[in-house]
């Protein structure tokens, strides 16, 4: 009898320090929500809810989860024993846009943002940059290290760059070293979230820290209050990226 009791104490205390799988399900006044940032900042580990507002994240009794939402305000619970028993229910507020309802008339000297327009006309600026500097674009065989990045990089910086004055940063732009030791080092920016999440081909992974390097992420992203933020530029970043890469292996196939 003894050692089945210190046998289940041994049991408890395991689950008490590596943690649980906590399950839960977000809703608001509307319905479930799916896209909701779900963070354990105890742990330091992140997920999302899925298309019915499910999730799953290691957890233990007493840490702080965050439920983060551009459309909702966020909220911090700490989780308690009855957390564990079954799919727990967490329910957010959405933001409610106050101002008083105003006529906006398009200004037809501004032209309006499209972004399946926008991916369109930088999918031809590459094709035709690839038929005017066919040079830049050799397949990666004909390089070491897959060199041919140079080529899109170049592009790429020309599109963010032109016509913008240099301005002194308060932060420096992230480098690639930067970015490659972020990646290496951090639990919530790791290879996981670079192949599944952001879906970067392993073989592409190096390139894209490239292209981040291009950009000129602020280093004030680095801050431990501003991963959050640092997370959705990665996630643009990433769907740029794609489009561009997309691009280019177009160019190359028109060519062969």
């Amino acid at each position: 009898m003894q050692k089945i009791v210190l046998f289940l104490l041994f049991v408890i205390s395991t689950q008490v320090v590596t943690g649980q799988v906590l399950k839960g399900k977000v809703y608001d006044s509307l319905s479930t929500v799916k896209g909701i940032k779900v963070y354990n900042l105890t742990q330091n580990r992140i997920t999302a809810t899925d298309e019915n507002g499910n999730f799953t994240i290691q957890a233990k009794i007493n840490d702080s989860l965050t439920f983060e939402s551009l459309f909702h305000h966020p909220k911090t619970v700490v989780l308690k024993e009855f957390h564990f028993s079954d799919t727990t229910i967490f329910e957010l507020k959405k933001i409610v846009n106050t101002l008083e309802e105003v006529e906006i008339i398009a200004d037809p000297e501004q032209p309006v943002f499209e972004q399946e327009t926008y991916n369109y006309e930088l999918q031809q600026i590459i094709l035709e940059d690839i038929k005017n500097n066919p040079h830049l674009y050799l397949p990666e065989e004909a390089y070491s290290g897959g060199a041919n990045i140079l080529g899109i990089l170049t592009l790429v910086a020309k599109l963010f760059k032109k016509n913008n004055k240099y301005r002194a940063p308060v932060y420096q732009p992230l480098k690639y070293h930067q970015i490659d030791s972020l990646f290496a080092e951090s639990n919530l920016f790791n290879e996981k979230f670079l192949t599944v999440d952001l879906k970067i081909p392993p073989s592409k992974v190096k390139m894209f820290f490239d292209f981040c390097d291009a950009k000129g992420i602020s280093s004030e992203y680095l801050k431990e209050s501003k991963q959050m933020e640092l997370l959705d530029i990665f996630v643009e970043n990433s769907k740029l990226f794609l489009d561009i890469l997309d691009a280019y292996e177009k160019g190359l196939n028109n060519k062969n």
